[in-house]
């Protein structure tokens, strides 16, 4: 180096050295951030988490300490192998294969789009220290030349970039509230200025027992690229490892806008420093593969190769699992240069080495329904909110945070606030119940309580359906009929069953756009096709025993009749959609069919007062009302106002003749021909036009409104006639 330049090659290596760890670097970009942050409304933002300083996996930390024996420790060894991505390197048996299958790695695309230059550098270069926690190795150590191939590495990825739509504007009040009550705060770290709603107001807020997930990467998005994300990061983390917590555009971008209060965006000082000569892109490209980077970022996340470039040497191969040595590589106490680093800690090392010992000694062992369950859980730490068999929930600290939007909801408890406990869930739910709540849409049933359920992608969940009902499943099943054929199968017995003078069912349970008359429990709308009606009857029979801790009450213990009766309100679900509500729930307006109020043609067949058993009503919006009788094939009565009130009809098997509910009820003259009627078709208005033959002749009858009344006109035989009908 020339000796004009201010730093020696010697200064500059050591520099390059320096920055593997950058601790100073680091530390006085958090120590600024820090001093940012105090200034401003959030006094301890989520960025400002404890660091953790080994590579981090929620459930091993969730469920494994240094006292654990090994016969349960192995277990978090193979999640280890799993998690960390090992066996996407090394080989395994083919007995463990399923078992410990790598997740695939982020998306790196449009990763130009999403850090900048420094930020990919830091990253590269020593992971750990820009991203503490991470489960990425390290793959640099200082040796000569490792700047260099950083630097391509890093003009590479840069050039891998997608435009990226507009996004709105971001509130950080707003974003922040949202963090704290969707459920971030499951696995990552809240923010201590927040209290939570389920904390006293003179209680201290306790500090989260596990360590947080963290995120450390937010500081490096910009604003829109960071607001992508979170509307959508299985796109860019396709392992669920961050689920999509179905954030709206607008909440990804308020999120986006708390996670930048007091944003630093770190440089890589080492990296200006050595003024690194252009790399190429191309080279860049090919030491992404033969560093093996694509055993995690596989080659359809990434450009093909460039036009007229040479053919990247082949990736280094790595030993099978099966041959590899306990204390060395990895898992040695003074790691060797060259292999890859995860920073792991004491007790994860344990782990490891119990885990190699088992795979290089046993066959994978079949696993049970059950088992498989747990192993997918844990992976997609689906335990950070919900509880199965005892394992998992919310620990209290985080709990806290889960609130309702409905404060008729706290007389429910944690039932109202926490995730669903999934004992049993596999023989409750339907398949396609299944699928709206993990992958698909309009899945919450609880929309009382705060917090989303995140979708980790179909190629995450799919397979736990099937898992989930073969270990819930009963040995001896219930029974239950839902033919609909049975004598006692009938909607009416069913709706009167649910209301306010049966078993009162609408007293915690709403239907349709009804609330309940009480607490706002799960509304009764999509029971069937939400439940499988076998579990509906075993829930209703013993609900504590189905599902401890409910506030349903046992209505049906020891009642004779109650076959018949569960099955008369599975019937009437079923059939809810033509069917009224139950007593309590249900008020007169609702049997009221209003032409204005729907802005069309009503038509309505029915026993009408002043008409007889064959009547059909026609409702016009201006109100204006006739009804036709099929029997004799005439206009019987013509009346203004309101149109008609379906109740008796609906609500009265006998059904008594409903009486017109306007005034200035008209009566038409009686037919003095024999006529046959022939049914009615309707225009593109809505208006129908009645059919029959009168003394062998074709004719067709229509009402139309004109100012003052009705113009009725008639076509027999294709002639046609017309008179204004006004009273």
């Amino acid at each position: 180096m020339p000796k004009s330049e201010t730093m020696s090659a010697f200064d500059i290596r050591a520099l390059s050295l320096f920055s593997h760890s950058s601790f100073i670097i680091r530390h006085s970009a958090l120590v600024l951030a820090s001093f940012l942050l105090s200034a401003s409304p959030a006094l301890s933002h989520p960025l400002q988490a404890e660091p953790i300083n080994h590579a981090f996996v929620y459930t091993f930390d969730q469920f494994h300490i240094p006292e654990d024996p090994d016969e349960s420790l192995v277990n978090g060894g193979l999640l280890l192998l799993a998690e960390l991505n090992c066996t996407t390197c090394h080989a395994v048996p083919k007995s463990w294969e399923e078992r410990l299958k790598p997740k695939p790695g982020p998306d790196l695309s449009a990763v130009g789009s999403r850090l900048d230059p420094d930020t990919l550098w830091l990253m590269i270069r020593s992971p750990q220290s820009r991203k503490k926690g991470t489960q990425m190795p390290g793959l640099f150590t200082g040796a000569e030349g490792d700047d260099e191939k950083v630097e391509a590495l890093v003009e590479y990825l840069s050039s891998l970039k997608q435009p990226l739509p507009k996004v709105p504007a971001g509130d950080v009040d707003r974003g922040k509230e949202i963090y704290h009550k969707v459920g971030c705060v499951a696995c990552h770290e809240p923010a201590k200025d927040v209290r939570p709603p389920k904390v006293a107001a003179d209680a201290e807020v306790e500090k989260p027992g596990n360590a947080s997930v963290p995120i450390a990467l937010a500081d490096a998005y910009d604003f829109t690229a960071l607001s992508h994300f979170l509307h959508n990061p299985l796109s860019v983390r396709p392992s669920g490892r961050m689920p999509d917590m179905r954030l709206s555009p607008q909440d990804a971008s308020d999120i986006a806008a708390y996670l930048h209060v007091g944003r630093v965006a770190e440089k890589a000082t080492a990296r200006a420093a050595l003024k690194i000569p252009k790399q190429g892109i191309d080279k860049g490209r090919q030491l992404f593969e033969q560093l093996n980077c694509i055993a995690c970022h596989k080659p359809r996340n990434v450009v093909p190769a460039l036009a007229g470039s040479e053919t990247p040497a082949k990736a280094s191969t790595t030993k099978p699992l099966k041959n590899l040595s306990p204390n060395k590589g990895c898992l040695a106490e003074k790691q060797p240069s060259g292999t890859p680093r995860f920073d792991l800690n004491d007790l994860e090392k344990r782990a490891l080495k119990l885990a190699l010992a088992l795979v290089q000694k046993e066959e994978a062992p079949k696993l049970s329904a059950q088992e498989k369950i747990d192993w997918q859980l844990t992976r997609l730490n689906c335990y950070a909110c919900h509880d199965r068999d005892g394992k998992g929930g919310p620990e209290d600290p985080r709990a806290h945070y889960f609130g309702v939007n409905d404060p008729g909801a706290e007389s429910l408890g944690q039932l109202a606030n926490l995730p669903p406990n999934l004992d049993k869930v596999g023989r409750k739910l339907t398949h396609g119940w299944f699928e709206k709540i993990l992958w698909g849409k309009d899945g919450s049933v609880r929309p009382y309580m705060d917090t989303h359920m995140p979708s980790f992608g179909r190629d995450q969940t799919e397979m736990l359906i099937a898992w989930l009902n073969e270990a819930d499943a009963l040995e001896k099943p219930i029974e239950i009929d839902v033919s609909g054929l049975a004598k006692h199968h009938r909607a009416e017995l069913g709706r009167q069953l649910l209301g306010a003078k049966g078993l009162a069912c609408v007293a915690c349970h709403g239907l349709k756009d009804r609330k309940s008359l009480g607490p706002p429990v799960i509304r009764l709308t999509h029971t069937v096709e939400r439940l499988q009606p076998e579990y509906f009857k075993e829930l209703l029979l013993n609900p504590q025993v189905t599902q401890p801790g409910t506030v349903m009450p046992p209505m049906f213990v020891g009642r004779k009749t109650a076959d018949k009766d569960i099955e008369s309100i599975w019937t009437y679900l079923r059939e809810v959609e033509g069917q009224p509500l139950p007593e309590g729930l249900i008020s007169s307006a609702d049997f009221e069919l209003k032409p204005d109020a729907e802005k069309r043609v009503i038509i309505f067949r029915s026993f009408i007062e002043g008409v007889g058993t064959h009547a059909i009503g026609v409702g016009f919006p201006g109100g204006l009302n006739a009804a036709f009788d099929a029997k004799t094939s005439r206009w019987a009565i013509l009346w203004k106002g309101r149109f008609l009130d379906a109740m008796s009809n609906w609500q009265d098997r006998s059904m008594p003749p409903i009486k017109p509910l306007g005034t200035d009820l008209k009566p038409m003259p009686a037919s003095t021909s024999q006529r046959i009627y022939g049914g009615y078709t309707l225009g593109k208005d809505g208006v129908p036009t009645f059919r029959y033959r009168e003394n062998g002749r074709q004719v067709e009858d229509t009402l139309r409104l004109v100012k003052g009344g009705f113009e009725h006109i008639i076509i027999t035989n294709g002639k046609q006639t017309k008179e204004i009908l006004s009273w």
